[in-house]
């Protein structure tokens, strides 16, 4: 078994990504996408978002990450892969399941799964590229408005040369509105010859022990659950060890990840609005297993200085 944490576009930077697998119980995380166009893009681009691609490829607690692209034109896309593993990357992941409005217009994730002739283009292009000891997987949706593409998509992916695929159990219509369709992980799971990491609606430690069950795959992808219960997947990782259940991470607890969070966000971005961005960002996450987080974002939500929720913060720990 193994759990990863997903890559959910602007939160789950490498700041975040530090902080819950120092917590304990993932084993693998995946970049924010990086988006690709028409261009070779510079280093400073992957430096931004997948720093620890240059420092071992793992977060400083050990657990290895994986570079993910996004995009729809096959040579650039290539040819992007390539400078990736010219940099360390063992492993490259395309997105084709984004549901982001802005990445779809032009074309970009979850609007690939129309046209599965493309995507198998694009997945057989990167594979010609890349060295056939790196590994290459992809994310995809269950479709773009319904399933009728589901198997045809995952095929064309497989076919096209992918050796894992990772899929979110929603069309990018249902978004993120419950509930997610786990019966169709094993739809897939029985259709294509390589491993199926499930994902979607993985909150508790009953809800993957339900989707593992559901699905059949021994792999599952959490974001949002693990935004909202941080030591979610070191409870998992627990029962796995000793099969007992053991209660989530107190609210004490979770102040103390929150205020490493903050700290490193206003080391990385102090002067910025980064820091008060990316903690109004997290609280509201957390509201779902902590009733006190509501109450403190709303005690931070109209201050603007990095400084003056530092304040409430500290407050907040010695309560």
């Amino acid at each position: 078994m193994a759990i990863v944490l997903a890559p959910m576009e602007g939160i789950v930077d490498e700041v975040m990504r530090d902080v819950l697998t120092g917590i304990g119980g993932i084993d693998l995380c995946v970049s924010e996408f990086i988006r690709v166009t028409d261009t070779l893009l510079p280093l400073k681009t992957f430096q931004r978002h997948a720093p620890e691609l240059f420092q071992s490829g793992h977060t400083r607690f050990g657990v290895p990450l994986r570079v993910q692209l996004l995009g729809s034109e096959p040579q650039a896309l290539a040819h992007n892969a390539l400078r990736l593993v010219e940099y360390g990357a063992k492993v490259v992941d395309l997105n084709f399941g984004c549901p982001a409005p802005t990445v779809n217009r032009h074309g970009g994730g979850a609007a690939l799964l129309k046209q599965p002739d493309l995507m198998h283009e694009i997945v057989s292009t990167v594979r010609a590229a890349l060295p056939e000891t790196v590994l290459l997987t992809a994310k995809m949706r269950l479709g773009f408005e319904d399933t009728s593409l589901t198997l045809a998509c995952a095929e064309a992916l497989v076919s096209g040369g992918v050796g894992e695929l990772t899929v979110h159990a929603r069309t990018k219509v249902e978004g993120y509105r419950p509930p997610a369709h786990w019966e169709w992980l094993a739809r897939i799971r029985e259709h294509v010859s390589v491993p199926v990491v499930a994902n979607g609606e993985v909150w508790t430690l009953d809800d993957y022990l339900a989707i593992r069950e559901v699905s059949g795959c021994d792999t599952v992808m959490i974001g949002r659950g693990l935004l909202a219960a941080p030591d979610l997947a070191r409870r998992i990782a627990h029962y796995h060890a000793t099969g007992e259940k053991c209660p989530p991470a107190s609210w004490a607890q979770a102040m103390v990840w929150v205020l490493d969070f903050y700290a490193q966000c206003r080391a990385r971005g102090e002067g910025t609005p980064y820091p008060v961005s990316r903690i109004k960002q997290w609280l509201p996450q957390m509201k779902r297993s902590y009733p006190e987080a509501e109450a403190l974002f709303a005690a931070i939500r109209k201050l603007t200085q990095a400084a003056d929720i530092q304040t409430v913060l500290d407050a907040e720990i010695r309560r």
